[in-house]
């Protein structure tokens, strides 16, 4: 199996699936010499583990990180940084029911198809529950890059949808419920949402908002390598994610051209920013901003029409734990990614010139 690494001067390749003995990576380029704060990193990861709050999956798992390379006396090296997160709530039973049964968008026929053999147990190495290790790699780079401030946030779930500008939002509410929604009033009408459609056995989708600020002029590149191109692979490799757009957006195809124009001031930065901070595929300096939408979890607890192996349509139901909705849990992974890219792209800006 190919595609287990993302990056191309800090790197990392994750291993393991969701009902194994562990999941893991390794870091790849980490600069020596930074001084890991792992508290802060154990808590990115009790901000994505299972179990946290009564709307995501009640599956109980202390995701607690162990380093066994890369660092000495709390320092990186240099070297390949090793890790590993033991899985310990496996409930494996849950999902005898499958063995020869493809859910409904799920990749279970894609995956059984491409490799002729598929760990059913949770989704196997396609679950979500491999997104832990990314938050590890990502915590380390957020440390790298210290001086960029990034935040997500949760902007809608369903129909509900925050009707602030991300400059009206406080960021230090964002953790302050169990939503990740910086505006409290409408993060109570997205819990409530989420708790009805749990009632019904089903699951919602929803988007998350990601503002990362304090960016350099000049990262990224002007033809493939465009630094909005690697922020959007690095989101659409996120489980479930079903779209992503930067600065306007979607929105930017209604406009003209001389309502679209950011407009300079004299010091090269903007009177607006439409462009989300990237211009040309290289950042300008200004604040970058990007949505990333979210399919609703595909494991429903009604009865649907499934596949077998034998070609059969059989009836099935949903079982074990899963997630309502998946936004709330996704936020630090998407957070985490974004950390890479930005980080992978200050050391590739870093080789090209002296001056950094």
């Amino acid at each position: 199996m190919a595609g287990n690494s993302f990056g191309k001067l800090f790197k990392l390749t994750t291993f393991g699936e969701s009902h194994g003995a562990a999941i893991g990576g390794v870091i790849d380029g980490c600069p020596a010499g930074i001084e890991l704060d792992f508290e802060a990193i154990q808590n990115e990861l009790n901000r994505r583990k299972p179990g946290q709050s009564k709307i995501v999956t009640q599956r109980k798992e202390p995701d607690t990180v162990e380093f066994y390379s890369g660092i000495f006396e709390g320092v990186t090296t240099g070297t390949p940084i090793g890790f590993v997160i033991h899985n310990t709530n496996q409930k494996s039973k849950d999902y005898s029911h499958i063995k020869d049964v493809y859910r409904p968008s799920h990749a279970d026929y894609t995956y059984d198809k491409k490799y002729g053999v598929r760990d059913y147990r949770g989704g196997g190495r396609s679950s979500a529950r491999e997104t832990a290790s990314r938050v590890v790699a990502g915590a380390i780079a957020k440390q790298f890059i210290s001086t960029i401030d990034i935040n997500a946030f949760t902007s809608s779930v369903g129909d509900i949808f925050i009707d602030k500008p991300y400059q009206d939002l406080d960021f230090d509410l964002i953790e302050s419920n169990a939503i990740r929604c910086p505006d409290e009033a409408t993060a109570a009408k997205m819990i409530s949402k989420i708790e009805a459609i749990k009632k019904q056995g089903d699951t919602i989708g929803g988007t998350i908002t990601c503002v990362i600020k304090n960016v350099p002029v000049g990262l990224g590149e002007p033809v493939f390598d465009k630094l909005h191109a690697e922020l959007g692979k690095a989101m659409l490799s996120i489980n479930a994610v079903k779209g992503f757009e930067y600065g306007s957006g979607f929105c930017g195809a209604k406009m003209t051209g001389s309502d679209h124009n950011d407009l300079f001031n004299s010091d090269g930065t903007t009177q607006t920013n439409l462009s989300g901070g990237i211009q040309g595929g290289i950042s300008n300096g200004m604040d970058i901003y990007f949505r990333v939408a979210f399919k609703p979890v595909a494991t429903v607890i009604q009865k649907q029409e499934a596949l077998n192996s034998q070609g059969e349509l059989v009836e099935m139901q949903g079982k074990g734990r899963h997630d309502p909705c998946v936004v709330p849990r996704a936020v630090p992974i998407v957070e985490a990614m974004a950390a890479m890219v930005i980080a992978d792209q200050i050391l590739l800006r870093r080789q090209e010139s002296r001056d950094w």
